[in-house]
């Protein structure tokens, strides 16, 4: 790559964390998590111009890359305040209403990301369709493949496909809980992903189906977040559990009581993890097939 090429793109993602951090604090994100909308359909909208432009033969894996250090500072701000409030707050059941706000902004910054990556998905020329998306498309078709039709047609199929189900996601969650447990923030890069591939599938369905904009996003969301939603909170809730424990080793919080609180939270939210993945797996397969 030319040094040209790199500083342009080490001042580009400089400057947009800097942006970032002045439009978004942790603290302003749980009280209005709204605003993270905006934030999660901007940063992928920027991430893939900047690849068109630097990145030309390798967008589909440098916008993810791009939007994910663009990203990072923002998570890292905030896992450090919910491992804070694991020194400070008493009791598991304040703990996890605390953690709640983290996992609703974020929600909302996944579901910007979503219709950002759809939109461009639809709008973007046909052109550009497959090296912008094709890594998306490769993993939607390798998913297909595997997972087959999954018969719901007797209870022994639907739980076997169901169980198929949560053991591929688990594998998905456990690479979350495993990046932020080691990156501290790692976990974001999994979910930007993850909302790629779904903002995929949703733009393909508003392709071969005739629907208007908002029409056409809004039904594609609902087929895919059906059971989806329940994943995406596995996921956010597994890496805020990695990222707990990393950043409470980065500050030696690991004495008495508080050592006690923060591996009895970050145990919870596991479990919970687990829970809602297997909500999930339940959902896509006795849930989503009656309406889509």
């Amino acid at each position: 790559m030319h040094p040209k090429s790199k500083s342009i793109k080490k001042g580009r993602i400089q400057t947009l964390n800097v942006v970032l951090e002045y439009l978004v604090s942790p603290k302003k994100a749980e009280k209005k998590p709204w605003e993270m909308f905006l934030i999660g359909a901007l940063l992928p909208s920027v991430a893939i111009l900047l690849s068109l432009w630097v990145f030309k033969n390798y967008v589909s894996f440098n916008m993810i890359a791009l939007t994910t250090l663009a990203a990072i500072p923002l998570m890292y701000n905030t896992i450090r305040l919910e491992e804070k409030k694991d020194t400070v707050i008493k009791g598991e059941r304040a703990r996890l209403k605390e953690h709640s706000k983290f996992l609703l902004f974020y929600l909302f910054f996944f579901m910007g990301s979503v219709v950002a990556f759809a939109a461009w998905y639809v709008y973007i020329p046909p052109s550009l369709t497959e090296n912008v998306f094709g890594l998306q498309e490769n993993t939607i078709k390798h998913f297909d493949e595997n997972m087959g039709e999954g018969g719901v047609g007797n209870y022994l199929s639907a739980t076997t496909y169901a169980g198929k189900i949560f053991f591929n996601n688990f594998k998905i969650l456990a690479f979350c809980l495993i990046f932020s447990l080691f990156f501290g923030a790692g976990a974001i890069y999994i979910l930007t992903l993850n909302a790629s591939v779904i903002g995929t599938a949703v733009g393909m369905f508003m392709k071969e189906n005739a629907h208007g904009v908002f029409a056409g996003i809004s039904i594609g969301l609902m087929r895919y977040l059906t059971h989806g939603i329940f994943e995406i909170i596995a996921y956010f809730i597994a890496g805020l559990a990695g990222g707990i424990i990393s950043i409470a080793v980065i500050k030696h919080d690991f004495k008495g009581k508080t050592m006690n609180a923060i591996w009895q939270d970050a145990t919870n939210l596991v479990l919970l993890a687990l829970l809602f993945l297997f909500l999930g797996a339940l959902v896509e397969v006795y849930v989503t097939p009656l309406y889509y």
